[in-house]
């Protein structure tokens, strides 16, 4: 959907500014941006409506909320084929505690990026609900000591000097 999208140095600065802080108001990313509220306002919509933009959130400390430990979880199907695959996407989809879940090349077949309160809540997803699931085989999981960088905005080509 957003392939034959082309970018100026307005909707760049844009995507910057609301990568940077998603509550602004559209006077306030106006003048971030040198547009008037209207053609901001404009700009804004068609890069949601183009999918660019795909929603605004709260971005949350999980340790104040008791989920102090980080995981990635590399998943192996049992058998690879269509069904297989649905019915595990099923599982993970209602997994509140897996933040990403990817389709990965090499030695296994996802990657799932979990979050939960402890190691006991790790030992329960693992054993009572990954690896007795029919669609899985193997289960390997890497507990994350500390992060160095994380859910950094997207490197957006370099702004226009004249945008």
């Amino acid at each position: 959907m957003t392939d034959s999208l082309t970018l100026d140095g307005f909707d760049l600065k844009i995507l910057a500014a609301l990568q940077e802080d998603g509550r602004l108001g559209n006077q306030e990313l106006a003048d971030r941006v040198h547009l008037s509220p209207s053609q901001c306002s404009r700009r804004r919509l068609r890069l949601e409506e183009r999918g660019v933009v795909r929603g605004y959130r709260a971005d949350l400390a999980p340790g104040p909320l008791g989920l102090r430990v980080t995981v990635f979880t590399k998943v192996a199907l049992a058998t690879h084929n269509r069904d297989n695959a649905r019915r595990f996407a099923e599982l993970v989809r209602g997994l509140d505690c897996v933040l990403e879940a990817h389709v990965m090349t090499g030695d296994s077949d996802y990657l799932l990026k979990v979050i939960v309160p402890d190691l006991k809540a790790l030992s329960g997803l693992v054993n009572d609900v990954l690896l007795p699931h029919e669609s899985v085989a193997h289960v390997h999981s890497s507990v994350v000591l500390d992060t160095l960088k994380e859910a950094a905005p997207l490197p957006l080509p370099l702004l226009p000097a004249s945008g």
